[in-house]
């Protein structure tokens, strides 16, 4: 069983599905097509974290919904979104 510190905090960044680009299983938005909490354009997503939410339109996904590295999140079938619903992607991290 791995060890989590006791003190946890989350990182959250906010975005549009319009900022994507690719289609299909290519979809993807860069970590700079965010804002972060603290209302500026975000540089990168965290490098590590014990895990991520996605949220689409307000409404958590499951685990096979997205990827995420410190420059993208993919949404495979993102494209097919309106443009204008709201993604956050909240990591908590230790």
């Amino acid at each position: 069983m791995p060890i989590v510190t006791p003190y946890q905090n989350s990182r959250r960044f906010t975005s549009t599905i319009s900022a994507g680009t690719g289609t299909g299983a290519t979809f993807a938005i860069a970590a700079t097509a965010f804002t972060s909490d603290a209302g500026t354009t975000a540089t990168a997503f965290p490098a590590t974290y014990n895990y991520y939410n996605l949220y689409i339109n307000g409404i958590m996904q499951t685990a096979d919904t997205s990827t995420v590295t410190t420059t993208t999140i993919t949404i495979p079938g993102g494209d097919a979104l309106d443009p204008g619903t709201p993604l956050v992607v909240q990591f908590v991290v230790s």
